[in-house]
């Protein structure tokens, strides 16, 4: 995979980029960190600039987003708590659930979508619930356009100060992604254990 990144980043330039971190947003399993790291190095090898890397990332991240966004609009309220009327008792939910669920992300919801987008994996599947909870559309840009930022100019200029290193910058972000996984598999576990026993203290 990492070969057809770089030469659709090589062949396509400013345009690649963009198209790849779009996908990248809506496909999480493509690493934007290969395309981050070596559109720095890049910067060093061609005609493009960091400032236009940048741009084109955000746009991308930013348009990648707003696809998921509405693809979890689609997904309401009354559906989500359709599902879990039908299948939520494989996983022990039930509308109720659903409801502190959506009434903590309306609460928290701001600093969870800035925040993740700077976690692999969560910055592209926090569009989802941004969607569903109908967050204004403006505010969810502005931060998805701010963390993406951050992220985007963060790993460009890495790539673009280590040079043809930047693949060992990669390896390092696999570490960074692989404690993030695991940490959010923790998290889940965690959530499933404590709705297991609060069941049961119920029944």
């Amino acid at each position: 995979m990492e070969k057809w990144i770089t030469e659709m980043m090589n062949e396509f330039g400013y345009i690649g980029v963009f198209l790849l971190i779009t996908i990248e947003n809506v496909f999480p399993p493509i690493p934007s960190e290969v395309i981050l790291t070596f559109g720095g190095f890049m910067t060093t090898t061609s005609n493009l600039t960091l400032l236009g890397m940048v741009i084109a990332s955000t746009i991308g991240s930013v348009f990648g987003a707003i696809v998921l966004y509405y693809i979890g609009y689609l997904i309401d309220r009354t559906r989500m708590e359709r599902i879990i009327v039908r299948w939520g008792r494989i996983l022990r939910l039930t509308p109720a659930d659903v409801h502190k669920a959506y009434n903590w992300f309306s609460k928290y919801g701001v600093w969870t979508v800035l925040l993740c987008r700077l976690v692999p994996l969560l910055r592209s599947l926090i569009s989802i619930p941004a969607g569903s909870t109908r967050m204004n559309i403006g505010l969810f840009i502005l931060l998805t356009t701010v963390g993406s930022l951050i992220w985007n100019t963060t790993l460009i200029s890495i790539g673009a100060a280590v040079g043809s290193s930047w693949e060992s910058i990669v390896a390092y972000m696999d570490i960074y992604s692989n404690i993030a996984y695991a940490l959010i598999a923790l998290g889940c576990l965690g959530i499933f254990i404590y709705i297991i026993r609060r069941k049961r203290k119920a029944s």
